[in-house]
């Protein structure tokens, strides 16, 4: 997972522990000072990046995941999104959309975050992810 300063929460500890987030050391994270940093490191050309926006010109079910070994999704702020001039500068080649209602805004943040991601490891088909519950095996 990659963050991109200025974060809009905080990640100590305490924080993490509050919102629930008991994966959070199952993780790789790595921290970027600010978009542009951010972008200047991982081109958006260069990589499999797509850009998650109800302005998006594709579906995120429309994108062939599969022969991606690393998929970039960027998501901005749940109050305004990505910055328009990145969204205008890619809008017709890298970015993606969930369908939605006319009269709804949009999804919550989290919630467009597994939507997303469910679709890039169903189509990678769960690798890594354990295919049955040993649960009640205990």
């Amino acid at each position: 997972m990659h963050l991109v300063h200025p974060l809009g929460f905080r990640i100590d500890e305490k924080s993490l522990k509050r919102a629930g987030l008991d994966y959070w050391d199952k993780l790789e994270v790595e921290e970027h000072v600010s978009l542009e940093k951010f972008l200047d490191k991982y081109k958006p050309e260069n990589n499999y990046m797509f850009f998650a926006t109800t302005k998006g010109k594709t579906k995120y079910t429309d994108v062939d995941y599969s022969k991606m070994d690393e998929v970039f999704v960027l998501y901005g702020k749940e109050t305004k999104g990505l910055p328009e001039w990145l969204l205008e500068r890619y809008l017709d080649t890298k970015t993606i959309r969930i369908p939605m209602l006319a009269t709804l805004r949009s999804l919550n943040l989290s919630n467009s975050v597994a939507i997303i991601t469910y679709e890039i490891l169903r189509q990678h088909n769960f690798e890594d992810l354990q295919e049955i519950s040993d649960y009640f095996d205990t």
